[in-house]
């Protein structure tokens, strides 16, 4: 192997570490490249994390984490920024989505566009013959399929990344567990050996979402309203801070049961709840799906499919629409949501996935879900 070039995208974590460690194991020219996607002393959103040694940016710690680990493992790194594409590409669809209403997952966009699109064709550049990640994920037999970790199993955010760019990708992580891979860098004493694992937006990381998004977009109050009832139980902070099926964050009094979103009106800025987490307005039995992307020639019309990463597979029945998009039949899931990714498996692979367009029960849209 060691005429192949592999650049594995550094990230500052312990699970790109343990890639680049397992590549080069294996006979590879190990070549790293760390991605800023995120500026994050122009938004100023960094300062007075107390997580943070002498405000220093998260990137920038992330960055020197990487490059701590490839001079301990013997192997060069790069840097590229991608700002501007991840703004463009990526943060501006999410903040156009919560716009609408919906539910965006910018992790999956991130990896369409930028991890790769941009950074393979960086990797090229650099004489990469194959790109590596450190995702829980497999590549075998030209399929994409779930990792040997089924707890941190990340196809799910893969779904959008089509046949060709996995053509040259290899998942050095997907036949061993987490905990496994620290181990593997506790032995070779890396620095991001005991790291905590990166939460909150890809490449922003963690924030306070409220505070955060105020940056960007206006929040509303209006009123919190009883979808059954019509009664007005209290206030919401802004639309965009909710999502179907969320419990926590109403701040209304008055009632024993638990409250759960279950829709909203952005012409008249109401958040509708349902009271009750079985209640049948959480549920529904059929959405469309858009923006569907197949990364293999598998095409059929029974298979399972989540509409959230942590969920349960569901089966489910698919008719392909004359206009490209899916029409997606399943019997009774909870909350299912207007922008969120539905991504179809068939057993350990994953076909790929596309976005809810729109939800329904009974062969009608749910008025409530936008």
């Amino acid at each position: 192997m060691s005429s192949k070039t592999v650049v594995v995208g550094m990230s500052g974590g312990v699970d790109s570490s343990v890639a680049a460690i397992l590549l080069k194991e294996q006979g590879y020219n190990v070549v790293g490249l760390f991605m800023r996607n995120w500026d994050s002393s122009i938004n100023n959103d960094y300062l007075g994390n107390p997580n943070l040694d002498n405000d220093i940016c998260p990137q920038e710690q992330d960055y020197n984490d990487a490059k701590a680990v490839c001079e301990k493992i013997g192997i060069p790194l790069h840097r590229i920024d991608f700002v501007k594409e991840y703004w463009d590409y990526v943060f501006k669809y999410f903040l156009d989505e919560l716009k609408k209403g919906r539910t965006p997952n910018p992790d999956i966009m991130c990896n369409k566009y930028i991890k790769f699109d941009y950074f393979a064709k960086e990797a090229e550049k650099l004489g990469g013959d194959y790109i590596a990640t450190g995702h829980y994920a497999k590549m075998e037999d030209g399929y994409l399929k779930r990792s040997h970790d089924q707890n941190k199993d990340q196809t799910y955010f893969l779904s959008q990344v089509s046949s060709k760019q996995l053509k040259n990708v290899i998942f050095p992580l997907g036949d061993i567990d987490k905990t496994e891979v620290r181990k593997i860098a506790e032995k070779h004493d890396l620095i991001t050996a005991k790291k905590k694992d990166s939460t909150g937006i890809c490449f922003i990381g963690e924030r306070n979402f409220k505070n955060f998004l105020k940056n960007y977009l206006p929040n509303q109050t209006g009123n919190i309203v009883n979808i059954e009832t019509k009664e007005v139980l209290g206030k919401h902070i802004g639309l965009m801070y909710y999502t179907i099926g969320q419990r926590k964050g109403l701040e209304v009094g008055g009632t024993k049961d638990k409250l759960f979103v279950v829709g909203k009106d952005l012409e008249k800025n109401i958040l509708y709840v349902c009271e009750g987490e079985d209640n049948e307005y959480l549920l529904s039995d059929s959405c469309i799906v858009e923006d569907v992307n197949f990364n293999c020639n598998l095409r059929p019309t029974e298979m399972t499919a989540k509409f959230r990463y942590r969920q349960p597979d569901n089966e489910v029945r698919v008719e392909y629409l004359d206009d490209g998009n899916l029409l997606v039949r399943y019997n009774n899931v909870k909350s299912v949501t207007p922008g969120q990714a539905c991504v179809f498996y068939q057993g350990d692979i994953c076909l790929g996935g596309g976005i809810v367009k729109e939800v329904r029960k009974d062969e009608k849209k749910l008025w409530y879900l936008l």
